[in-house]
């Protein structure tokens, strides 16, 4: 079979468009929640609500963009079309939401919803295309699995950049003004992702064409359900997702309630997780060059788990350098299986058309897509709910059963999802030798590669 291998500027490329999303993942996994209770003022049983809810909008967004995306073509290909035409909207549903109006309380909650909504739609047009891109840049697993590692590293980079520049530019804009800061540094952010989307589109080429099922979404459906694969990773997304947001969300109250940090320090402590998982992003290319990466995936999450149990344990309050040690360690391991993950979707789908002779892509991506976004819903209202049961309360000192409740939230908690996560990947059997055994018997017949020229590409 034909290949055509990916340029290091395509790389680079591919890996801004996760970058422009992660803008967005990384403020809903790791700020959105203190933002909302500590900076908007809502309540955290109302915000646990709220990002709940809004989740039940990607349940109809996310198949339907999969489905139009596998229906319209256009002379730039199926997916780099979404990020010419909605970078500028996506950005702007960004700002708006980080924008705290004033207004009384019940119509401050209308505007989070609405803006929160906005911001949720917007993401699901550029982030299905996105995903999928991966499965039209090269036919390679193994180029596949670099691209991906290319594509993490960069949304850790703007993970780094969302914790890093938000909480100290918020605080500096002086005591009282912190909404103010907020929205101002989100919208520097805002733009960053805007200018990446077009980056993306630019230096990407689509030159693998698959075969589209032409059937209904209902018959797509039924189609995906025999695909044993992709439900696994389907499971695998939402308990993992879950256990990332719960750590992610309450990194923020650990570091300022739990060690008794201020603004710097707790910029610091969330920058330390996230320089933890880019460190996990490069180790994780280097180990699966060598080793297994199914097991590598299966036995990081394990870990995580024994990892989480010592935070808990070993980490009194206000005991600052443990707390950064452990976090650090647990965030390296957790993120050791990340860019296994998102190319084992492309290659799930790969699996379910050689088993039922039927290629279900579109769909299979925005399943996926509203897999993690269910996760983070849940995982909010999980956060939210707990925050009240323990009895936080914003901008306070805390009760000993509030900081207990904190610190089991980011420890213990989270490290149960993730074991869980582990074990279920028991059941994932589509290893690199299991992938090319399947390609040899027969999948390679039903791609095309498209060869591209330089005057062709865009």
């Amino acid at each position: 079979m034909k290949t055509q291998k990916l340029t290091t500027l395509e790389k680079v490329g591919f890996g801004s468009g996760d970058m422009a999303v992660n803008v967005v993942i990384s403020s809903m996994m790791l700020i959105i929640t203190f933002f909302y209770t500590d900076i908007f003022g809502l309540r955290p049983e109302d915000v646990g609500l709220l990002l709940l809810l809004v989740r039940f909008v990607d349940a109809f967004t996310d198949p339907l963009m999969g489905v139009i995306t596998d229906k319209v073509d256009t002379r730039w290909g199926r997916y780099r079309p979404y990020f010419l035409f909605f970078s500028v909207p996506f950005g702007i549903s960004v700002f708006l939401t980080f924008t705290t109006p004033d207004l009384e309380y019940a119509s401050k909650l209308v505007w989070a919803y609405s803006t929160y909504i906005f911001m949720t739609i917007m993401t699901t047009a550029v982030t299905i295309p996105y995903i999928s891109l991966i499965g039209v840049l090269t036919n390679d697993p193994k180029d596949r699995l670099s691209a991906n590692g290319y594509r993490l590293f960069f949304a850790k980079i703007a993970a780094f950049l969302v914790t890093i520049i938000v909480p100290i530019l918020a605080a500096r804009w002086g005591e009282g003004q912190e909404a103010q800061g907020y929205q101002f540094a989100m919208g520097l952010m805002a733009l960053m992702a805007t200018i990446l989307f077009l980056f993306c589109f630019f230096t990407t080429t689509e030159r693998v064409r698959h075969e589209i099922n032409p059937k209904s979404l209902w018959q797509q459906f039924k189609v995906l359900l025999k695909n044993d694969q992709w439900q696994v990773l389907v499971g695998v997304c939402v308990i993992g997702t879950i256990g990332y947001v719960i750590r992610g969300s309450v990194a923020a109250y650990y570091a300022k309630y739990y060690l008794g940090g201020d603004s710097t320090l707790l910029s610091m402590f969330l920058a330390t997780g996230v320089i933890g998982a880019l460190l996990a992003m490069i180790a994780s290319t280097w180990i699966t060059k060598r080793f297994c990466k199914v097991k590598l995936f299966r036995y990081s999450q394990v870990a995580v788990g024994v990892l989480s149990v010592m935070l808990f344990f070993f980490v009194g309050p206000n005991d600052v350098v443990a707390a950064f040690i452990l976090y650090f360690l647990v965030s390296f391991v957790v993120d050791l299986h990340a860019p296994v993950f998102w190319s084992a979707i492309s290659e799930s789908v790969d699996y379910g058309h050689h088993k039922t002779g039927e290629r279900v892509s579109g769909l299979a991506f925005g399943g996926i897509s509203f897999a993690q976004k269910a996760g983070m819903g849940l995982a909010g209202f999980i956060v939210g709910s707990l925050l009240t049961f323990f009895g936080y309360v914003p901008d306070q000192e805390q009760t000993e059963f509030a900081l207990f409740g904190i610190a089991l939230m980011l420890s213990v908690i989270p490290g149960v999802f993730h074991t869980l996560m582990g074990l279920l990947m028991f059941k994932y059997k589509i290893t690199d030798k299991y992938f090319k055994a399947m390609k040899a018997d027969g999948l390679e017949g039903e791609e095309v590669v498209i060869p591209t020229l330089k005057s062709e590409k865009n």
